[in-house]
């Protein structure tokens, strides 16, 4: 079965699950993942791995004998290293092994490596890779059924689940402290109740610069939620202000990894990235602000109960005395730490990385291996987390049991998000298991000046299909950056990178792991997420193309 069939089945098995027969979105999401690994055949999984796991051909010699590839020392790759050539035999659509590569040199970043005894030429198509990662390829491959959805669920709790536990407890802290409402009373005195929703717009577009979405979705629902405790009314506003200005800064400015990778790929400048990445972005947010006010006059979402907070709860937290919440600083310290650690690692990783081992200072030399600890996404989540419970503790002078209790709350309404959002992890790695990307490809158009709504249309097909907005934008740079090698762009490829990342915005939906984190901690349903996050989320990448096009038309910049 091709493909895209199977991508349309697991759509229909997911959405209709949730929407129509109200299946829980964990059970939906886990029936749909279980289903498309039993269309997808083992050969298109033993595919994909190979393709995954390859390292890439950066350039062959006239004569194809000598290979320059995109891996070096830091890899592993040392002199003496053997590689396996793979090619593609057109006859059977399987990949054959035709010959072997050994690295006759290496650098930290590439190798070059020539074929032993070959009497062929090298294609720069051929697959390259390690032999121990073919034979994992075939083992991969041979897995069950169940096994291939628990790799994917595995996955994506490793990547997701300490920061959602974490989140979990800062919010409840946040909430139960008084330390959510100190931030919102600080925001409305500075800027005015009106302008707390550009507020949130900003915060979101700065935080998500050097911290992923989902982190700072994490630090700032709660102040959204005391917010609408304080106003009773525009919940959907803060929520979508939020969103929107996090989102688009995640796919468009670096140093977050897919804009970073795209760049990279691309050959353009990390500055100009930036730049470029924040022009268009402003403009995607400001039109994702107007949406949110529709949004916000055309549905009245309320704030509802959920586990770590009771109707009772809010009520309480709508009366209480001003005096009694803790000073802003401490209010605000469990938020912005986690920010710093993590942004202050990526920018001394950026700042080290283009420099030699010798110019570095003993001192910096000496802190990266603490500021990696510290800003390790984990680590300062574990930090912030406990921050939070010891400002709790001061302010309500609650005994152990008390936090205990607390903690406790928190992880059963944590521990949901981590179930379905590893779902539709899973969902997600069995879509990508089919091979719908490499089919993708054939729908790039041959003329140039389609070439970045193609880009963009790629990029969001990929999207959809897998979830991650991460993978799509890597996908999309795979298929697009010999593209644009070979030929003379009539624009710079910062637009290139710049459609890449709008693509990745629509539409998210029930196998991206955002879409479930943004449900279940606003207190939006299903059907509610779709019709507000997903359009908004996916209308900033529709403008964000536009004024793409725009620039590349009246700046060129070549």
């Amino acid at each position: 079965m091709s493909p895209l069939w199977i991508l349309l089945l697991g759509m229909v098995i997911v959405v209709g699950g949730v929407l129509v027969l109200r299946i829980h979105a964990f059970l939906a999401l886990i029936l749909g993942a279980l289903v498309v690994a039993l269309l997808t055949p083992r050969t298109s999984i033993y595919h994909h791995e190979l393709r995954t796991n390859a390292v890439s051909v950066v350039s062959v010699d006239a004569e194809g004998q000598t290979v320059t590839l995109g891996a070096g020392s830091s890899d592993g790759v040392v002199v003496g290293t053997i590689f396996t050539v793979l090619r593609l035999d057109p006859a059977d659509e399987a990949y054959q092994q035709v010959a072997v590569l050994q690295v006759e040199r290496a650098d930290e970043n590439q190798a070059v490596a020539r074929l032993i005894g070959a009497t062929f030429r090298m294609a720069k198509d051929d697959l390259v890779i390690l032999p121990a990662q073919e034979r994992a390829a075939h083992t991969v491959s041979a897995q069950s059924i169940g096994e291939h959805v628990a790799t994917g669920f595995g996955r994506t709790c490793m990547s997701i689940g300490i920061l959602i536990a974490m989140a979990a407890i800062i919010g409840k802290c946040l909430l139960d402290s008084g330390g959510a409402e100190r931030i919102v009373l600080a925001i409305r005195r500075a800027l005015g109740e009106e302008r707390t929703p550009v507020a949130f717009l900003g915060s979101g577009f700065l935080l998500g610069i050097p911290v992923f979405f989902d982190t700072v979705f994490y630090l700032l629902v709660p102040l959204a939620k005391a917010m609408r405790v304080r106003t009773g009314k525009d919940y959907v506003l803060y929520i979508l202000t939020i969103v929107a200005g996090a989102s688009i800064a995640h796919s468009l400015v670096p140093p977050t990894p897919g804009p970073l990778f795209v760049a990279s790929e691309l050959g353009v400048d990390i500055g100009l990235m930036m730049l470029g990445g924040c022009a268009v972005g402003l403009v995607a947010i400001a039109v994702g602000y107007l949406y949110a006010q529709w949004a916000n006059r055309r549905w009245d979402i309320p704030l509802r109960p959920s586990a770590e907070l009771t109707l009772a709860e809010l009520e309480a937290m709508n009366n209480r005395d001003e005096r009694t919440l803790p000073a802003l600083g401490v209010s605000l310290l469990p938020i912005l730490l986690p920010v710093v650690l993590i942004a202050g690692n990526t920018v001394l990783n950026l700042v080290i990385q283009d420099l030699p081992s010798a110019e570095i200072p003993g001192w910096l030399a000496g802190s990266k291996s603490v500021v990696n600890l510290l800003g390790n996404k984990n680590v300062a989540l574990v930090i912030a987390g406990i921050i939070a419970l010891l400002m709790l503790a001061r302010q309500k002078r609650n005994s152990r049991a008390d936090l205990a209790a607390a903690v406790q709350v928190a992880l059963a309404s944590g521990g949901i998000i981590i179930l379905i959002t590893a779902a539709g992890g899973a969902f997600g790695h069995v879509l990508r298991q089919t091979g719908i990307s490499s089919q993708l490809q054939d729908l790039i158009p041959a003329t140039q000046l389609a070439l970045l709504p193609a880009a963009f249309g790629i990029t969001t097909l990929v999207r959809i299909a897998q979830g991650s907005a991460t993978v799509a934008m890597i996908t999309a740079v795979g298929i697009f950056a010999p593209i644009a090698a070979v030929g003379s762009l009539a624009f710079h490829p910062l637009y290139l990178a710049l459609a890449i990342g709008c693509g990745s915005k629509p539409y998210p939906w029930m196998n991206d792991s955002g879409f479930w984190i943004i449900s279940t901690m606003s207190g939006f349903t299903e059907a509610e997420t779709l019709k507000t996050v997903s359009v908004v989320i996916s209308l900033m990448g529709v403008v964000g193309l536009v004024v793409t096009l725009l620039g590349a038309w009246l700046f060129p910049l070549i």
